[in-house]
């Protein structure tokens, strides 16, 4: 199973590189977003105190959320090919105990990041913002959404690479370009996780 941990600032493209991922290689794709909705969805006493957190304006603890995605693999398809997680983790605490939740399922993960320069992103996320009329894509609130990226998710890189469980990716190019680096490194994917479950 090749599990991959997709990561990026925002308006690196990780949706649409997910999406395709998805359609050519049939990887399920995790968003923890959808997870916490569809838990909320279900009724479930957790789903209720899932619903009272978000309502609330506060985040999900980490021990909720490593609960939710260990459920979610122990119901995958026996021959599911492999998942690509999006939007976790978010902090080197929640690596640290998706690692130790993998290895008790005998698996692993590589990450890979999706790299663009700050303009190239800024300038992206604006005309998202123009296109799909989104108030959080105008240039003040990117600024921060990369500074706070900078800060809370980039030792999450860190601690990738000193596993020697880390890719990046140029996502400067259009998406076409961005997927096909990506294609030519799964080969590597695919022996590192191997090396790494021996």
């Amino acid at each position: 199973m090749l599990n991959i941990i997709l990561g990026g600032a925002p308006g690196s493209g990780k949706g649409t590189i997910s999406e395709l991922l998805v359609k050519k290689y049939n990887l399920q794709h995790l968003s923890t977003g959808e997870v916490l909705r569809e838990e909320i969805r279900s009724g479930s006493e957790l789903g209720k105190e899932i619903n009272d957190i978000i309502s609330s304006g506060n985040l999900v603890p980490d021990h909720k959320m490593i609960h939710l995605i260990a459920h979610y693999l122990d119901n995958l398809a026996e021959d599911c090919p492999g998942v690509i997680f999006d939007g976790y983790p978010r902090t080197v605490e929640q690596a640290e105990a998706l690692t130790l939740m993998l290895q008790r399922r005998k698996m692993d993960a590589v990450m890979v990041e999706l790299y663009a320069a700050e303009d190239v992103i800024v300038e992206r996320l604006l005309n998202r913002g123009k296109e799909a009329g989104r108030a959080d894509d105008n240039y003040r609130t990117i600024k921060k959404r990369i500074r706070i990226y900078h800060e809370v998710t980039m030792p999450v890189s860190e601690y990738y690479i000193r596993r020697h469980d880390y890719f990046m990716v140029n996502s400067n190019v259009d998406p076409d370009c961005t997927f096909a680096q990506l294609e030519i490194l799964l080969p590597a994917l695919v022996s590192q996780k191997k090396k790494n479950t021996k």
